[in-house]
C-alpha cells in the first residue's frame, strides 16, 4: 500500500487562500510575504496531513474552529521574557525615566503574541514604581494568544532562561517573587495583569485607537511586505504623542520609511525611536 503524501501549496493556491480569508472572513494577509505564509501553510497541510487543496480550503471557508486553528498557526512569533537584554536595559535606563513624566504612560503591546513582553515591561514598570499610573494595552490578531495574557500563566521551565535575561537586563530583584510555581506552571502576580488591557486588533485594517507614550511592536513587521510596513508605520506615527518612543525588533527598521524624517534613534543605536516631530 502507497503511503499517503500531503499537499505542498502552490503560488495561485495562495492566492485563492489569501482572497477567501479577505472576502469571507475579513483577515487581509495579503500584504505579508508571501514566502513566509506559503511555509507557514506548507508546514500545516503537512501536520494535518491533507490530501487535497480542495478539502484545505473547505475546511477553511465553513469550519470556524479549523479556522481559529489556522490563524494561530500563521500569526505565531517566537518570544520570551526580557528577550535582548541589551534593549530591555535601555527601556529601564533611558524611556522609563522620560515616561515617568507623564501623568499616566500609555504603553501599545502591538502584535502582542504570547504576553511575555507585555509582563516584561509591567515588571520594569513596577521596579521603576511607575506601574501604578501606567497601562498596558496588548493586543495580537490572533484572539487564542490574548487568553495565555489574560491568566499570566507561562511554562515553569522557560523560567530559568527568563530569570537570567531579567538579570543581565538590570533587575535586581530575586525573579521568582514574581510569579507562584503551580506544577509545570507559574502564575504572574494578578498585580501586574491588573494593568493589561486586552483586545484583538489587526494592524492590517483597524485603525489608531488611543494616543500612546510608547509603542512596542518587535519581529512583527518583519512578516510584512514594504506597502505594508509603511501602513503600520503610519498607523504608529498616528497613534504616538509627541516625544514618545516606538520600539521595533532587532531586524526591523524606520529607514526609508514614509515617517522616518520624524523620528530620532537612541544613541546607543538599539531600535528605540523618539518622536521629535509633529
Amino acid at each position: 500500500m502507497e503511503e499517503e503524501v500531503s499537499i505542498q501549496i502552490t503560488d495561485a493556491e495562495l492566492e485563492i487562500i489569501l482572497d477567501d480569508l479577505l472576502m469571507i472572513h475579513g483577515y487581509d494577509f495579503t500584504s505579508y510575504s508571501k514566502a513566509s505564509l506559503k511555509r507557514r501553510m506548507n508546514r500545516l497541510v503537512l501536520h494535518d496531513k491533507f490530501l487535497s487543496f480542495a478539502e484545505f480550503r473547505y475546511k477553511l471557508r465553513a469550519e470556524p474552529e479549523y479556522l481559529q486553528r489556522f490563524i494561530e498557526e500563521i500569526t505565531v512569533n517566537v518570544t520570551e521574557m526580557f528577550r535582548d537584554v541589551t534593549f530591555y536595559k535601555t527601556v529601564r535606563e533611558q524611556v522609563l525615566p522620560v515616561l515617568a513624566t507623564w501623568p499616566l504612560i500609555r504603553i501599545w503591546h502591538a502584535g502582542c503574541s504570547t504576553g511575555e513582553e507585555v509582563y516584561s515591561m509591567a515588571i520594569l514598570l513596577k521596579e521603576a514604581n511607575l506601574l501604578h499610573k501606567s497601562l498596558l494595552y496588548a493586543t495580537d490578531i490572533n484572539p487564542a494568544v490574548l487568553a495565555n495574557v489574560r491568566d499570566g500563566i507561562f511554562p515553569l521551565s522557560m523560567m530559568k532562561q527568563y530569570s537570567e535575561n531579567y538579570i543581565q537586563s538590570g533587575g535586581k530583584k530575586d525573579f521568582s517573587s514574581y510569579y507562584t510555581a503551580l506544577y509545570n506552571v507559574v502564575k504572574f502576580d494578578e498585580a501586574l495583569g491588573s494593568k493589561i488591557i486586552l483586545s484583538t486588533h489587526n494592524l492590517v485594517s483597524d485603525g489608531s485607537f488611543n494616543e500612546f507614550q510608547l509603542i512596542m511592536c518587535r519581529n512583527v513587521m518583519i512578516y510584512f511586505d514594504k506597502e505594508l510596513q509603511d501602513r503600520v508605520l503610519t498607523l504608529f506615527d498616528d497613534s504616538l504623542e509627541k516625544l514618545g518612543f516606538l520600539a521595533l525588533g532587532a531586524k526591523e527598521s524606520l529607514k526609508f520609511s514614509a515617517i522616518s524624517s520624524k523620528y530620532k534613534q537612541l544613541e546607543n543605536r538599539e531600535k528605540i525611536w523618539r518622536k521629535v516631530v509633529e
